[in-house]
């Protein structure tokens, strides 16, 4: 025999005459593990469905992580967005406050006087008039809304700035 035949899988063969059988028996199970393990190789990289379904779950796996990322930054941008809108509103209201006369301002409070007063009124005629079973609903609705505030005003905000979007862009064309 020549070298070549006498290795298998990069180990080397004993010599049949000077190897006993012991020898012989370890090297051949030897020879059998690593030929089994080539062949589960083989196998594995021969196994496309297993391949692609190790791909699409590790794209998967990236696409809730990325789309969990993206939820965080919009909900950090919408909490941004709402603060600065909170914000400007106030500086809004301080400034026209600062710049209105004093005697319109008496004048404003009591015109809001009487539109609160008034309000009260039609509120408590339609309340008179208005089916048991439908103020429940309006109640019921109410309590939502308040337990809910932080959310509609996040809402409403979105909703008011896409809507100055759009304006401003109708504005250009």
């Amino acid at each position: 025999m020549n070298d070549d035949a006498r290795t298998t899988l990069g180990t080397p063969v004993p010599d049949p005459a000077s190897a006993g059988s012991e020898e012989l028996r370890d090297h051949i199970e030897r020879t059998r593990d690593e030929l089994g393990r080539t062949v589960e190789a083989l196998a594995a990289k021969a196994d496309v469905k297993a391949q692609a379904k190790e791909k699409t779950a590790a794209v998967k796996a990236q696409a809730k992580e990325k789309t969990a990322a993206v939820k965080d930054q919009a909900a950090e941008k919408a909490a941004l967005v709402s603060d600065q809108l909170r914000e400007k509103a106030g500086e809004a209201a301080r400034l026209v406050k600062d710049k209105t006369p004093d005697p319109l301002l008496e004048k404003t409070a009591q015109a809001a006087a009487q539109v609160r007063e008034q309000a009260a009124k039609a509120g408590q005629y339609a309340a008179d008039k208005t089916p048991d079973p439908l103020l429940e609903k309006a109640g019921r609705a109410a309590t939502t809304a308040r337990a809910n505030r932080t959310p509609l005003l996040v809402a409403g905000a979105v909703v008011g700035v896409f809507l100055l979007i759009r304006r401003s862009r109708g504005n250009r064309r």
